[in-house]
């Protein structure tokens, strides 16, 4: 795959601190470099907003810590330990995922549905931890007998929201999870999961495109670019200029975006 000019960079947290651990991690495809040798170590309770263009390979980056995808070479460590060695039961009941696509199972009930992941550990979820969950993401207890459709989209992705938060996850990580969602409803639920992040005390990566959704929600901000991790940044750092070429070119959009509605409101 052709690399743009941006330098990869390797990322680190404080020593000691590292939940996540990314050690060369490559994924490829035949002849198709998907991640290409990314090193990079997240800190216990930090919130990190994964960046880049369509085909950057941070969804692929995201699911090799839960092993929906594995890498080629490298190795991905979550408390110390490889992923691909952990029994799967184990690894689903210590790191929650909330979908692109929300996939909730259509025939389920929403309860059912939150309660699927300790359901496939051999653990059974009381009615009232479901009710709990409910309540945390800001939804109806009564909707726990409803089935996905009968609720709206926004709705559907909160319970894909109390589903990973089922098994007391130490790591959620979200694949682009609002971006199906209109923007009233999705600037809530942002805020909700920014809300649950720091109440609950979880570790999260978000992987998402929009650079303003990053810069608002996360404490870190790190960017991809054709395989490669090419900027870890603040938001405010990436707001001063920092993080080079790609990273300013994102930082661009939501800055212009803001410029012409300032030049909107001052022609009127």
């Amino acid at each position: 795959m052709k690399r743009t000019g941006a330098s990869p960079i390797t990322a680190t947290s404080k020593p000691g601190n590292a939940i996540l651990r990314f050690e060369q991690v490559e994924r490829r495809y035949g002849e198709v470099v998907a991640v290409g040798g990314v090193s990079c170590e997240v800190a216990a309770g930090s919130f990190v907003a994964l960046v880049g263009a369509s085909g950057s390979g941070k969804s692929t980056l995201l699911k090799m810590v839960n092993t929906l995808t594995s890498p080629t070479a490298g190795r991905v460590l979550f408390g110390g330990e490889d992923v691909t060695t952990l029994r799967q039961a184990q690894l689903r009941r210590r790191v929650g995922y909330v979908f692109q696509g929300i996939g909730l199972f259509p025939h389920f009930t929403v309860g059912e549905n939150i309660a699927i992941g300790p359901r496939l550990a051999g653990e059974k979820l009381s009615p009232q931890r479901i009710f709990e969950l409910l309540e945390l993401v800001e939804l109806d207890p009564d909707m726990a007998q409803r089935t996905p459709d009968a609720l709206s989209g926004g709705q559907r992705q909160r319970v894909g929201v109390a589903r990973a938060l089922a098994g007391d996850p130490e790591l959620l990580l979200m694949d682009e999870p609002f971006g199906a969602l209109d923007p009233i409803t999705r600037d809530a639920l942002g805020e909700k999961v920014r809300e649950l992040h720091t109440k609950l005390g979880l570790t999260t990566i978000m992987v998402t495109h929009d650079m303003a959704e990053a810069l608002l929600l996360a404490d870190r901000v790190l960017v991809m670019s054709e395989g490669a991790l090419v900027a870890d940044e603040t938001s405010r750092a990436l707001l001063a200029g920092a993080g080079g070429e790609v990273a300013q070119g994102l930082v661009a959009v939501p800055r212009q975006q803001a410029e012409r509605l300032a030049h909107m409101e001052d022609t009127r």
